[in-house]
């Protein structure tokens, strides 16, 4: 009787070893950290004892920064931030705004839905752009000194600004934090949070190009722009040594307060029902517009 063929394994078969190829670690995982921890009797975070030493003691602007720095700010550091998320909180019915409130009509279980819909909107044109101004900014800064000279007098900062404006032009790119849809005469949080960090000898590079763009730009692009609220607070927050790819995070620290406002007024004097009907009642019907279609493979 011949003998019976052997069945291959799958190729998708895992090989099962005698041994386990990495023997088993009998030391224990370590997640370091320098921010909250928890015990029995006691909670510190940042080192400090939290009830002891922070709570009545620290402000939760103060606060805020020492969380994403890691290191206690100054007072004056402490005022210029502060006045950032004040400048940031809130600026009436925006889209952000609106979404809060549409989200809580539909869901009023759910705050933290309405909250989270309001801060998903925070991007390129409402928010973002105090991100977007911050990384801009710090950019040309970073180049100081290796690919320009730093300028050390304000003929040489218009230069640069300059520059800088003529580089984004040819570009066909926006200069982020230049220009607003309603303040065109001027922004007033951005010459009022620029005062505070001069006030507070924290007017530092970043500020000071931005402020030589507000300057130089109109000989470049042939019309005036305001520079914006959002992109003062932007600058401002890169010279405060504050991380950048968190720059839109402190935005949004800043518009949660503002929402945490807009949620409380809809639960008192409610519009978002009005907001709703009015859509509702003045969408008008049009034909279909089909996209076009994919052009062929060549």
């Amino acid at each position: 009787m011949p003998d019976q063929p052997k069945h291959p394994k799958h190729p998708n078969q895992p090989k099962q070893p005698n041994q386990p190829t990495h023997p088993t670690s009998t030391t224990p995982p370590s997640y370091p950290t320098a921010l909250g921890a928890s015990g029995p009797k006691r909670i510190t975070l940042l080192g400090q004892d939290l009830a002891e030493d922070i709570m009545g003691s620290v402000g939760f602007g103060e606060l805020a920064f020492w969380l994403a720095t890691q290191r206690r700010p100054s007072p004056g550091e402490t005022r210029v931030f502060e006045a950032v998320l004040a400048a940031l909180a809130d600026h009436g019915f925006t889209p952000t705004a609106i979404v809060s409130r549409l989200t809580y009509l539909s869901a009023p279980d759910s705050v933290q839905g309405a909250l989270a819909a309001g801060l998903l909107g925070g991007g390129s044109r409402f928010l973002g752009v105090t991100e977007d101004t911050g990384h801009y900014l710090a950019a040309v800064v970073t180049s100081l000194g290796t690919e320009h000279p730093a300028p050390d007098d304000q003929t040489a900062w218009d230069s640069l600004a300059r520059r800088t404006i003529q580089h984004t032009h040819s570009a066909h790119e926006l200069i982020p934090g230049l220009g607003h849809h309603l303040h065109k005469e001027g922004d007033p949080r951005t010459q009022r949070l620029m005062d505070i960090a001069r006030e507070e000898g924290l007017f530092g590079p970043h500020l000071t190009l931005f402020e030589a763009i507000g300057r130089t730009h109109p000989s470049v692009l042939g019309r005036t722009l305001p520079l914006n609220g959002a992109g003062v607070c932007g600058a401002a927050l890169a010279d405060l040594g504050l991380p950048l790819p968190l720059l839109r995070g402190f935005a949004l620290l800043a518009r949660t307060a503002g929402l945490i406002g807009q949620l409380a007024e809809e639960i008192r004097t409610p519009v978002a029902r009005d907001i709703f009907a009015s859509v509702e009642q003045h969408s008008t019907p049009i034909p279909p517009t089909p996209l076009p279609s994919a052009s062929p493979q060549e």
